[in-house]
């Protein structure tokens, strides 16, 4: 299908229709090879409360974002390459169904689907691609995945010391390694995560004794043996979608909203 839709204009219409709905907010998406092999909504369970959002599958990475006017506007653009794409089936929760994670060595996060079929699809046509762009480059799957970040609303008391209670003057901080939530007083340090971000980010406590740990050991493997082995990376902790940029209004859209056929809701895989 890749081979099929590659150079031809309705690929290339297809994407510039993506890069139009994203506007100057957005990167430029069209590349020598790249096609644009489906698109949905789909629910991402983010730090404060679960949001629709816009996903676009391409044959080499997987972009979503904010959706401000469906089918016209939408902004907060993330890209994700999918050589890094470690797909993870979850069970269903009270609140959410048909759900997911899509884990990377940056970000992870969790998504859910309106029905099985929609979720299968997804899966599908996401792990073929992962399979064709690491069979092309001979890389191997990626072993090293960032933690997903818990939801506020899962605790009312820091995960860490859980003693201190949120409120409003209270507020809930995030582990950017374990992805706890936790109080002030648990994360005070702050710990230089390279494949997360160039300056130094707010871990809780215990993961920052775990960090300072793995670095000193590293140290002292490189000075005794130069030779040995390099020590497992950490794990960084996932970032989140912005809730400031975010319109209530936005997170309303038809439940019937159809995509290039009236046939398939949801999503729509080409062919």
């Amino acid at each position: 299908m890749v081979d099929h839709l590659a150079n031809t204009e309705i690929n290339s219409q297809r994407i510039a229709a993506v890069e139009n709905c994203f506007g100057a907010s957005g990167q430029p998406l069209a590349v020598p090879g790249r096609v644009l092999l489906g698109e949905g909504i789909l629910t991402k369970e983010c730090r404060k409360k679960p949001k629709p959002r816009i996903f676009f599958l391409f044959n080499d990475i997987l972009v979503y974002g904010s959706i401000v006017i469906n089918k016209r506007k939408y902004n907060s653009q993330h890209i994700i390459p999918l050589e890094d794409v470690t797909l993870e089936t979850l069970p269903d929760t009270l609140q959410m169904k048909n759900r997911w994670m899509i884990k990377t060595s940056k970000k992870s996060f969790v998504v859910s689907a309106a029905s099985l079929t929609e979720r299968k699809e997804w899966i599908s046509h996401l792990e073929e691609c992962i399979r064709h762009l690491l069979t092309k480059t001979g890389r191997q799957p990626s072993t090293e995945h960032a933690a997903p970040w818990i939801p506020d609303k899962a605790t009312d008391i820091c995960m860490r010391c859980t003693q201190t209670k949120f409120s409003t003057l209270t507020r809930r901080h995030h582990c950017r390694k374990c992805g706890f939530v936790v109080c002030a007083d648990c994360s005070r340090q702050r710990f230089l995560m390279p494949r997360l971000s160039p300056k130094p980010l707010r871990v809780c406590n215990l993961c920052y004794r775990q960090l300072l740990a793995e670095k000193k050991k590293e140290a002292d493997c490189r000075q005794t043996e130069p030779i040995c082995s390099a020590i497992p990376g950490y794990e960084p902790s996932s970032g989140d979608d912005s809730d400031k940029s975010d319109d209530d209004k936005a997170d309303q859209w038809p439940a019937d909203t159809e995509f290039y056929t009236s046939a398939v809701s949801w999503s729509s895989f080409h062919s």
